[in-house]
């Protein structure tokens, strides 16, 4: 088959015969189905884009018409490639355009509401723009569309869905035709057929990429399907068809045909399943990333719960290979996060059997593998606020809020402390690396591994300076108010923080502010008489002083709350004018600043 220019495939469209328009679609189709980039820098290229636009407004009046199977498909296979282009996407934003995709991938709606103003990805409200007479055609136009047959083409609903999802990607008009068309309900009833054999990966991959994208980019799509379509009940049951699961007992899963079988044992997922897995994780993260932040009743609560068991399966399980399986653990881990904390108490739920973690007499599996998923990102290095704080977060409030988890966890990360020579920050142990985080320019990781030590500590101000040294401990204490001692009000149970013959024999010489035991310094004062001291204290007054006022160092005063606060010219100059020891003529250290 020749290849054909775009003007020749107008041409031969513009006849209107369906074997002319056929043959020209699939020269162009083959010749361009590999193509993902475009460029209109140039006048050659802004004169192919207009006539991808004709072209495109060609094959839409072919998708009006009863086509035969072979012309339908080539027009939906060109409307994809076409809808690749972002600049070339002006046809197919409409209402018309986008209601005939959607019934071809038979997600049409049988009537659909089409407000004025969307609510857009921002949450602010978008003009729709002057295209008043399409706003409301909605309905007339799927009232004259016909309905899909009973035995649809599934490669048909694939390509019209795929279409869709390149509008979608990169329009924000289509975006907001599509929330007016109500399009996620449509994708939604067919995600509710997840036990239907009828429909193939495709059409189930490219039925949950579309719910991917609407949730991504549609603020009023996504509380939508969170509320009134019941998203987490109908998603939650879609993973678990897509794992094979049932129910082995109360909140606990097993894989069907594999029950009493260890988790870590079953076979690893397959490709499919593992793809499909991933895009309900983000459908469902995309969902529920704010509920944490609200208290549920006890409907949502069972809900989340019966959730939170699947997800347990999915961080035990394995996909087909490492880096799929990481990437598998990643989105299970960003998703149980977001639950509510009181939720994840079903990591603990499943029975101890052979092989498994034990710790107090809970089952610690999940929270050990959370672990050691935690320190390969860590020991990983590469963009740890987005890589590291998910699976550190969900640890802490973990720890937090289940006493057997902190003490597991206490055991792995700060086991009893022998090591009194170096400093808290070297070494190769858990411990080490984490407080090496605490050293870190970015604040929302140091403090993030911060947080997880303090929690570990019961929020104990000794025990984490004990663990941590005073100066890496600053930071967080001084943010609570803790500088001056004490202990954070919290829940947690009474035990005893064991102290090893190692440090109990160093305890005295240990330094506070590293955390190490140090060679003993030359005190730098010995054999200075008391006004010599006083000379050299004043002395650095002044400097501080000097520093202050030139505003290179705002100098800091541990306030009686034991937190920090300023210090103003007038506290320096209280501290000059009441030295320890009054010498008999006051030495002048900063004439030229003198008044």
């Amino acid at each position: 088959m020749m290849n054909m220019d775009l003007s020749t495939v107008i041409e031969e469209m513009e006849t209107g015969d369906q074997d002319s328009a056929l043959t020209a679609l699939q020269s162009y189709n083959k010749q361009m189905n590999q193509c993902f980039t475009f460029n209109r820098d140039e006048q050659k290229d802004r004169e192919e884009g207009k006539l991808q636009k004709h072209l495109g407004e060609l094959v839409l009046g072919f998708l009006d018409r009863e086509l035969q199977p072979s012309c339908l498909l080539a027009c939906l296979e060109t409307v994809r490639i076409l809808s690749r282009d972002k600049n070339c996407l002006d046809p197919f934003t409409n209402q018309f355009a986008m209601s005939t995709l959607a019934r071809y991938a038979s997600i049409a709606v049988d009537s659909a509401t089409t407000p004025a103003h969307s609510q857009s990805v921002d949450g602010q409200e978008e003009d729709a723009g002057g295209d008043e007479e399409e706003t409301g055609l909605c309905s007339k136009v799927l009232k004259e569309s016909s309905p899909p047959s009973e035995n649809p083409d599934q490669e048909v609903i694939v390509e019209a869905l795929k279409s869709i999802c390149n509008i979608l990607l990169h329009n924000e008009t289509g975006q907001m035709v599509a929330a007016d068309l109500q399009l996620i309900k449509g994708v939604a009833e067919r995600l509710k057929q997840c036990h239907d054999p009828t429909w193939n990966y495709e059409v189930r991959f490219f039925d949950l990429r579309l719910t991917f994208l609407l949730t991504a980019l549609r603020v009023d799509v996504r509380a939508q399907l969170a509320q009134e379509l019941h998203g987490v009940s109908l998603l939650g049951n879609h993973l678990e068809a897509t794992l094979g699961l049932c129910c082995s007992g109360t909140l606990e899963t097993a894989r069907a045909g594999f029950e009493g079988i260890p988790t870590e044992e079953l076979p690893p997922l397959s490709r499919q399943q593992t793809e499909l897995a991933m895009e309900i994780l983000k459908i469902l993260f995309n969902i529920t990333f704010d509920i944490n932040r609200r208290k549920v009743d006890e409907e949502e609560a069972a809900v989340y719960r019966h959730l939170g068991a699947i997800l347990r399966h999915c961080l035990m399980s394995h996909a087909d290979g490492e880096e799929r399986t990481e990437e598998f653990h990643s989105h299970t881990v960003n998703l149980l996060g977001n639950l509510p904390l009181p939720c994840l108490d079903v990591l603990l739920m499943p029975k101890v059997q052979q092989g498994s973690i034990e710790y107090m007499g809970v089952n610690m599996d999940a929270v050990n593998t959370l672990l050691k998923f935690m320190e390969k990102r860590l020991d990983r290095g590469h963009k740890l606020k987005e890589t590291l704080l998910p699976s550190l977060n969900l640890l802490t409030e973990s720890a937090r809020i289940h006493r057997e988890t902190r003490k597991f966890l206490r055991s792995k990360v700060l086991p009893p402390l022998r090591d009194v020579k170096n400093r808290p920050e070297v070494g190769n142990t858990l411990r080490n690396k984490i407080v090496r985080l605490m050293t870190l320019i970015d604040t929302d990781v140091k403090d993030c591994a911060a947080e997880f030590l303090f929690v570990l500590c019961k929020e104990s101000v000794s025990r984490f300076i004990k663990y941590t040294g005073y100066g890496n401990a600053a930071g967080l204490l001084a943010a609570r108010g803790l500088l001056r001692g004490g202990k954070d009000p919290g829940i947690y149970s009474e035990d005893e923080d064991s102290e090893t013959e190692e440090y109990r024999e160093a305890k005295a010489q240990i330094n506070p502010i590293t955390g190490v035991v140090e060679e003993e310094q030359p005190n730098p004062m010995e054999g200075m008489t008391e006004e010599q001291k006083e000379y050299e204290a004043m002395k650095l007054v002044h400097m501080f002083d000097k520093l202050s006022r030139n505003h290179l160092i705002q100098p800091m005063q541990l306030g009686m709350d034991g937190t920090m606060t300023e210090m103003t010219t007038e506290d320096l100059h209280k501290l000059t004018n009441k030295p320890l020891l009054q010498s008999e003529d006051p030495p002048n250290l900063d004439s030229e600043d003198e008044n």
